[in-house]
């Protein structure tokens, strides 16, 4: 065989190769984007938790929106308070104080106050479970089905299930929202941690097929709504719905609700007992 006839498809391939390479190197040195200093400086500040609670792709997504501000220094809810302070140290601004909030579940219905319609032996899933008859086992459409896709999605271990019902852990929660999406039934939300009362019910149906399912969900009774002096919370189709910008946390509606639905209950100070009087003899 001739070995001309190898070497020259080699050095044409060879020289394709510098050809393509030097066109490459060229290329991003003309389309090249300069980096941000301090976008790097950012983002090893940023926890690296990676939740998307920013509502950007990663760490690396929500730096980049800092940098460029289009999003604030306290964009990440992980980091909190802290670590929007060295942010802003970073960009030479003042830190932007917010309300924390925390995740709460809105359903009290236990297995002992919920009704069951029907056993469930299928894969312990909410998505899964919500898919069949009644959107799941629980009686009332609204309630928590307690098969854990919540605590899955958390990355901080906040959540978990007790007696049938998803709670949070606020002092482990970082409002990543993770689990606020993946409920299928929509009874997560962020609430502020300093506001003690809130509802621990989402049924929208009427008071006596409320109870007809559960014993501690709410009737809509209003007794909240004219018990509260802030006008703080109403009845919204059958159910208690609480505004944060009035509520002053004194408990009064918890303390009058009469299905417990409401938390922050207040202790009642106590009635001290009538001075004795002398009787004459």
């Amino acid at each position: 065989m001739n070995w001309m006839n190898i070497l020259y498809p080699v050095l044409g391939l060879g020289g394709l190769g510098l050809l393509f390479g030097g066109c490459l190197g060229f290329a991003g040195k003309i389309f090249r984007v300069e980096e941000d200093p301090k976008e790097a400086e950012i983002l090893s500040t940023l926890p690296g938790a990676n939740c998307g609670g920013c509502g950007y792709p990663g760490c690396a997504g929500c730096a980049a929106a800092i940098a460029k501000g289009d999003a604030p220094v306290n964009a990440c809810p992980v980091g909190g308070a802290p670590v929007a302070e060295k942010i802003a140290a970073i960009l030479g601004v003042s830190a932007e104080e917010g309300e924390a909030v925390t995740a709460f579940v809105h359903c009290s219905g236990t297995c002992e106050k919920a009704n069951q319609s029907y056993d469930y032996c299928g894969i312990s899933d909410c998505e899964m479970a919500v898919q069949l008859a009644g959107k799941g086992p629980k009686s009332c459409s609204f309630g928590c089905l307690g098969m854990g896709s919540c605590v899955k999605a958390c990355p901080f271990g906040a959540i978990h299930i007790e007696n049938g019902i998803a709670k949070v852990d606020s002092s482990l929660c970082r409002a990543c929202g993770k689990c606020v999406a993946v409920c299928p039934k929509h009874l997560i939300t962020l609430v502020p941690v300093s506001k003690k009362v809130r509802v621990g019910c989402s049924s929208l149906k009427s008071g006596k097929e409320v109870l007809s399912v559960c014993k501690a969900g709410c009737i809509g009774c209003g007794i909240c709504e004219k018990t509260c002096p802030f006008d703080a919370i109403h009845v919204v189709d059958h159910l208690a719905v609480i505004d944060y910008t009035k509520c002053k946390n004194c408990g009064l509606c918890a303390n009058k609700c009469p299905k417990g639905v409401l938390t922050g209950k207040k202790p009642l100070p106590k009635k001290e007992p009538a001075p004795e009087t002398d009787t004459p003899a």
